[in-house]
Formats: C-alpha cells, sequence, structure tokens
C-alpha cells in the first residue's frame, strides 16, 4: 500500500453494485441482501449518480405501515415503489483523490456510512464505506516504523536520529531534539501517518 496520505482510491470498492432510477423496491431489497451492503447507488444515463436508496429509505414502508402520522416527505418515500421514488437526492459523494480524512469528515456530518466515488462530472467510480476506511489500521507495526523512519523524521530537521518503535499501531519515538518548539511538529507529523493509533513521546530537547 502507498504511504501516507492515503486517498479514497487506495482503499475504495471499485467493483460496485447499482441500480436504475426505475428498479423497483423487491428488486433494491434483493441486492442489498444478495451482496451484503447498506445503499445502492441510483444511476442515470451513461453512469452519472443521481442518489443514493439506503435500507433507512426502505424502512420508512415498514415504519409507516399502520400509520397517518409523522413527517409529510417520509410517509410520502414510504408509498414509493421505484428506486427514483425512494433514493434520497442530490447523492452524497467523494472524489477519488479525497483524503481519509475527508471523507470520514463528510459520513460523519451527513450521517451516512457508504459514499458513491465519482469522477469530476459524477461518473460512478466506486464506494468508500466506513470499513474501507479502517483498512488503514492493517498496516503492520514495521511499515508503519519504516515510513516514520523514512518519510517523517527524515524531512525534519533533526542531527540525531529519534528511535522509533510502533506496538499495536502504538508510536514511541524517544531521543533529544534540538529545540523544544520541534516537539509538536514532529507529534502532528507523526500522528499523520495512515495507521497510527496514538503517539507516545519521550523526547528531551537541549
Amino acid at each position: 500500500m502507498p504511504e501516507s496520505p492515503y486517498a479514497v482510491s487506495d482503499v475504495m470498492t471499485h467493483t460496485v453494485i447499482a441500480v436504475g432510477s426505475e428498479a423497483t423496491f423487491k428488486e433494491i431489497v434483493e441486492l442489498l441482501d444478495q451482496w451484503k451492503v447498506s445503499a445502492l447507488p441510483v444511476l442515470a444515463g451513461e453512469g452519472r449518480v443521481v442518489g443514493v436508496v439506503s435500507e433507512a429509505d426502505l424502512l420508512l414502508k415498514e415504519e409507516f405501515r399502520d400509520t397517518d402520522e409523522g413527517d409529510l416527505a417520509e410517509r410520502a418515500k414510504a408509498g414509493a415503489v421505484t428506486a427514483g421514488e425512494l433514493m434520497s437526492a442530490p447523492a452524497v459523494t467523494v472524489h477519488a483523490d479525497a483524503s481519509l480524512a475527508e471523507a470520514a469528515r463528510i459520513m460523519a456530518r451527513r450521517h451516512v456510512k457508504r459514499l458513491p466515488v465519482v469522477d469530476g462530472v459524477g461518473l460512478l467510480q466506486g464506494v468508500v464505506s466506513r470499513s474501507d476506511l479502517l483498512k488503514v489500521f492493517l498496516r503492520s507495526d514495521e511499515e508503519i516504523a519504516e515510513e516514520i523512519r523514512g518519510s517523517v523524521l527524515g524531512q525534519l530537521p533533526i542531527v540525531t536520529p529519534l528511535t522509533v518503535s510502533v506496538t499495536e499501531g502504538v508510536v514511541t519515538l524517544g531521543g533529544a531534539l534540538p529545540d523544544r518548539a520541534l516537539v509538536p511538529v514532529v507529534a502532528r507529523a507523526v500522528r499523520a501517518v495512515e495507521g497510527v493509533v496514538d503517539i507516545r513521546l519521550d523526547l528531551t530537547h537541549r
């Protein structure tokens, strides 16, 4: 896998199950069950993402089965029978070159579990999910340590090499720095490495 920072394209799923706007309610449910996903992009034309239909959209039919109360828009969606009627639009999407942090922020702010990945004109390129974003934490401790020694500490104004150890993703740095002001700089640079769970600093300074 590449060195930090990772982009969405590094972890996304390229083979995507999607539906057209005329897909029926039952077809959508069957696809969600078959492919074990929680949402499907809805496509128009040559593959432009126009919306997303999720389990939450579908469950409105069950929620409002025995009541006429509640939000008017949700009640209307509860009576929908096609993807075009059921979908949430416009779709919340992300570009392939976005950082994982950016994708995570979008998911958190918009309360979604999966994001269609689109190109500059909105054509579907893949899907990134919460579990995809967590893949960076599967990096080995040695891989993380090598990146910190080479790509991170090697770029900082440090004369005496620092010691680097990584255990279960937790990085411990030891050694001496020429200036106290470098401590937060080093900490920030190490924390930015994909796969780092936490850092421990055992640093002195002149």
